[in-house]
């Protein structure tokens, strides 16, 4: 064979081969959750439709606790995997099939407080909540909708995208996951809501109808610090949706994906210059866990973010920077140690002085090159952070190791 030829054959190969490594990265199936509320009843119905197209799913390993999830049924089979509790294992025929199921929205704590709640005139819930966690094999990745529907006059706010021709529709996306079903959190029901678009992000406040809210005062206090949480992070999401809700809901604030949650009777910023609303936008934002007695890390940055970006906006003046500084020092003088499975408050007031400190070092190593956002842009990339792998963010941004974490409370 002449070597034109050989040339002609190889090029032909690695373009056939590109062209089917293409077909593979595009392949693709829909995934259609839909969730029907019936609020009368405090429950949901709940549907997952697959359907295969030039990708497929084979199974899907779901969780569905029996305290909450009932009516099962499936397309294909859907059997208990063996030593799991309340995990099914589902396998969908060829061609894609249905999964359908009643849900509680009710979730009750401790307390006697609601975490998610439905009553006669609305309903606030996270989708993790009512769709169920799952571990999906499959050949592609999903195209994924959510429809949610609702009795009539009722309308619906979620932290994705609407899709525009529907109100009740939204595109469900995660970066990096092939696979994502709804989270984060989600109001239904007769509701008011206010909303801007703020450093490129569309931010919805919302709650409802006839409850004393300050949608538009949240909507100020994010004018100014979440341009600077941009700056911080290195980006800032498309959507989020903040949901505020009256007693009984909990009184504090959780955070979700693009969304978070917090008591109508929160206040913006509390009287010693922290704010929940900050501290829990931070976590949803880079959505840093600790991995095993690393809770202090997540929980440190969130508070540490929380003051810091008042600070840096001229929220609070240097003075009261410094004034809350020493409150969160009295505050956690008893804490021996960091590492722990869950940080309580005491913890995490001390965690967000050991960010204090940190950033003070790395300005003054890398001679204000760098600071405590380069090691935060690091860990918004692992997501899960483990103890060690905290060292290794810090020590990559300083050079070497660093002195503000050879402390007796990390031990």
């Amino acid at each position: 064979m002449s070597r034109s030829l050989l040339l002609q054959c190889f090029f032909a190969s690695l373009f056939a081969f590109a062209l089917s490594s293409t077909a593979i990265a595009a392949s693709s199936y829909s995934a259609r959750f839909q969730l029907t509320l019936v609020p009368s009843a405090k429950t949901a119905k709940g549907e997952i439709a697959i359907q295969s197209g030039s990708g497929y799913v084979r199974t899907m390993k779901l969780s569905l606790p029996s305290s909450r999830f009932s009516q099962i049924t499936a397309d294909g089979t859907l059997v208990p995997i063996a030593g799991s509790k309340d995990r099914l294992l589902w396998t969908l025929p060829s061609g894609g099939g249905n999964l359908r199921y009643t849900v509680v929205i009710d979730s009750k704590r401790s307390d006697g407080t609601f975490d998610a709640l439905a009553t006669k005139d609305w309903a606030i819930f996270r989708g993790d909540n009512v769709f169920p966690k799952a571990a999906v094999k499959a050949k592609g990745s999903a195209t994924a909708e959510l429809s949610v529907i609702v009795p009539k006059a009722w309308h619906v706010n979620t932290g994705y995208v609407r899709a525009k021709e529907d109100e009740h529709r939204f595109k469900v996306s995660e970066v990096g996951r092939k696979f994502a079903a709804p989270a984060g959190w989600m109001i239904a029901g007769r509701i008011a809501n206010r909303a801007d678009v703020i450093a490129g992000t569309k931010v919805v406040v919302a709650g409802p109808e006839g409850i004393s809210l300050r949608r538009q005062d949240t909507l100020a206090l994010l004018s100014y610090n979440l341009p600077e949480l941009k700056r911080a992070f290195g980006f800032s999401p498309k959507m989020l949706l903040i949901v505020m809700g009256p007693d009984p809901m909990w009184r504090g604030g959780l955070s979700g994906p693009n969304s978070l949650f917090l008591h109508a009777d929160r206040p913006m910023i509390s009287e010693n210059g922290t704010s929940s609303l900050l501290h829990e936008l931070t976590h949803s934002i880079t959505r840093v866990r600790g991995a095993d007695n690393a809770d202090w890390i997540a929980e440190g940055m969130a508070e540490f973010y929380a003051i810091e970006s008042l600070r840096r906006s001229g929220g609070i003046s240097d003075a009261r920077y410094d004034s809350t500084l020493a409150m969160l020092k009295s505050w956690s003088k008893n804490v021996k140690k960091l590492k722990v499975p869950r940080s309580s408050a005491e913890i995490t007031a001390r965690a967000a002085l050991l960010f204090v400190a940190l950033d003070q070092e790395i300005r003054t190593v890398t001679k204000n090159k760098k600071d405590i956002d380069d090691v935060t842009r690091l860990l918004i990339k692992e997501r899960k952070v483990s103890n060690a792998e905290f060292e290794a963010a810090v020590k990559a941004v300083l050079g070497t190791s660093s002195k503000t974490l050879a402390t007796p409370l990390l031990k």
